[in-house]
């Protein structure tokens, strides 16, 4: 996995002999460093491996890996390899896959003694020298067509994973309605369970670079049909870049995968992994940092820093580009907690003044307790400013920001006593949220563009 990710040279690999590997034997191929390789137009170092791993295929084997290996020799502008990774069959696959090997270049068969399609992966994806690696299902039930735009990125260097999807929009896919339920309700379980934001974890089309693979194999657990999802959810808490290219799929019918089977151990991966997360045991942050995939920052000396001396501040939301907000999710997110819990706070005090005395100075009163907690709780929260310098400019727009809201909800309560002579406290309340809606709004557009924006120092002018 040395072969470097970002120059995609040719050169010559020599045929090796079969050599023992993760318990089994593995016919494999030896090359020279990348930077020692030459270029042989006849024995090419590949660009592309293609994985299919495989048990007790023996009818599919051969017609698969013959039009994989024609399409990629007549459609694939870069050098390419097939492995076929045999995991204890005891037909005779390894027989064919040997035989395939003999008659097509560029082809090597590849065997374990243990059964496992993700201890099939991990062992040919970590011998190969191939700067991208891929795998398929050996029925083929995707389209090849979508093989070049899947791993482009990667060989560009764009993107660190790739993955088919039957679940775009853009997709057509044919397969009976109970495995499109499962396929649908699983994806759901990872969106609801890892926070998971890729569409499709289990269509078998997909790719990686060798580099996130050396980084992400060692830490994926799971040797069987869970080890895709595993893997995905690491690279995308590593904050890999994932690509997904819509495919167009047919069902298998004669597919001997136990659904049921697959699907109750894929929700013990899950809720193993939930665990693993959680208490922090696997390294996510050490890979996000190797990847590169922190905040987006600038160069040193770069011109969208000059003059900003406000450093001090930098919680780790990026560089301040000009007309580019700093940090604006995570400040939205802070303001809309602080934000409800003040509308409960004004509304309970609204409720509880509105039994002494009128409706308006229920609402002056419950409105201006609030917005003060508001402001200075927005001013260290959702802006990251503590200690009392500016506290008393900040606090004094932060009344001006009060009156904005208090003309509109005070205005809506004299328009709605206007109309109805005598409204009920329930209908007052509603009244009230949705005019606390319309000012949050504004009250978060004036904190952030006036209340709290960062001032510069005034600079001397050049003499």
């Amino acid at each position: 996995m040395t072969t470097s990710m970002r120059s995609l040279a040719t050169g010559t690999a020599s045929a090796a002999p079969v050599q023992r590997v993760g318990g089994g034997w593995a016919q494999a191929t030896t090359a020279t460093p990348q930077d020692e390789r030459t270029v042989d137009d006849q024995h090419p170092v590949a660009v592309l491996d293609v994985v299919i791993p495989v048990y007790n295929e023996e009818d599919d084997l051969a017609p698969c890996v013959r039009r994989l290996h024609a399409h990629l020799r007549d459609g694939f502008p870069y050098p390419f390899q097939i492995t076929v990774a045999d995991n204890a069959s005891t037909d005779n696959t390894l027989g064919i896959a040997l035989a395939l090997q003999e008659e097509l270049p560029g082809v090597r068969a590849f065997h374990l003694d243990a059964k496992g399609r993700g201890r099939a992966l991990r062992a040919a994806w970590s011998e190969s020298s191939a700067p991208v690696l891929a795998y398929m299902d050996v029925d083929l039930s995707t389209d090849l067509a979508a093989l070049l735009p899947l791993v482009a990125p990667l060989i560009t260097g764009h993107s660190d994973l790739a993955i088919g999807t039957r679940l775009s929009r853009t997709s057509r896919v044919v397969r009976g309605p109970r495995r499109e339920v499962i396929s649908r309700c699983y994806n759901m379980i990872l969106r609801g369970t890892l926070a998971a934001r890729f569409s499709d974890a289990q269509c078998g089309f997909k790719a990686i670079r060798a580099d996130a693979a050396s980084a992400l194999l060692p830490l994926v657990e799971d040797t069987g049909w869970f080890f895709d999802t595993e893997l995905l959810v690491l690279a995308e808490r590593a904050g890999m870049r994932i690509h997904e290219v819509p495919v167009d799929w047919v069902d298998d019918p004669d597919s001997r995968v136990d659904v049921v089977a697959t699907a109750m151990a894929d929700l013990k991966g899950v809720a193993r992994l939930l665990r693993a997360l959680g208490s922090g045991a696997l390294p996510v942050a050490d890979l996000r940092r190797e990847f590169g995939r922190g905040p987006l920052t600038a160069t040193a000396g770069s011109a969208l820093t000059s003059g900003n001396t406000d450093s001090s501040r930098d919680t780790g939301d990026g560089v301040q580009v000009p007309g580019v907000p700093r940090g604006l999710p995570r400040q939205l997110v802070r303001f809309a907690a602080i934000g409800v819990a003040s509308t409960l706070a004004y509304l309970l005090l609204f409720v509880l003044l509105r039994t002494v005395t009128g409706a308006q100075a229920a609402n002056l009163l419950a409105l201006l307790i609030t917005a003060v907690a508001n402001t200075a709780a927005n001013r260290r929260l959702t802006f990251g400013l503590t200690g009392p310098e500016q506290a008393g400019r900040h606090h004094l727009q932060g009344l001006v920001v009060f009156g904005i809201g208090l003309g509109l909800t005070s205005g809506s309560l004299a328009l709605l006593h206007a109309g109805s002579g005598h409204p009920g406290r329930g209908l007052e309340v509603t009244v009230l949220v949705l005019a606390n809606l319309l000012s949050t709004v504004i009250r978060f557009l004036l904190m952030r563009a006036w209340v709290f924006r960062p001032r510069r120092p005034a600079t001397s002018q050049a003499s």
